[in-house]
């Protein structure tokens, strides 16, 4: 038995299918007609065609004694849907090259100009610098009109005017 083992691994796989298919009746006709010469030729492909053969008689007498409770069409389906749930998950898809440099880079970069704008917004501004007065000499300050409502600043030693305007309130306009 063991040399007919070494012949049968020997032989290719799909010359061992065909000659299944053979068994099964699925051939052709002119390819069951080649595999049938092969058969008569080659003795490894006969003993496996003999060993396929005794098989399906001892599993054709086996499977009459065996009942199935549920319709052979659902068992079968049973069978497939628990074959279907132990096949390996398929591996998941990658991210592109741009989604991973996105994270990578733009989205710490937004959180630092978040992060800065914020700051910005609120820390306390700055106050101004008071004007440097040049020593004797009192900068000047004049008022054109009573009720025009500007007032002018000049500081000649700075080089600085500043014009303040304001308006008279609600209650003069009428009275």
């Amino acid at each position: 038995m063991k040399c007919a083992a070494n012949e049968f691994d020997r032989m290719n796989e799909e010359l061992q299918i065909k000659v299944q298919a053979l068994l099964d009746g699925e051939l052709p006709e002119a390819e069951a007609r080649e595999v049938l010469s092969l058969i008569a030729r080659d003795a490894g492909v006969a003993a496996l065609h003999n060993e396929l053969k005794n098989t399906r008689q001892a599993l054709a007498k086996f499977d009459r004694h065996i009942q199935v409770p549920e319709l052979r069409e659902f068992y079968w389906s049973k069978i497939q849907r628990e074959l279907g749930r132990l096949e390996p998950p398929q591996p998941e898809k990658r991210p592109g090259f741009l989604w991973i440099w996105l994270r990578r880079s733009l989205i710490p970069a937004t959180g630092l100009c978040a992060v800065v704008l914020a700051f910005l917004i609120l820390s306390p501004a700055p106050a101004p610098a008071p004007l440097p007065i040049a020593s004797g000499q009192e900068p000047e300050q004049s008022a054109d009109a009573a009720d025009s409502g500007a007032m002018t600043y000049r500081d000649e030693a700075s080089g600085a005017t500043l014009v303040w305007l304001s308006f008279p309130a609600e209650n003069d306009k009428g009275d």
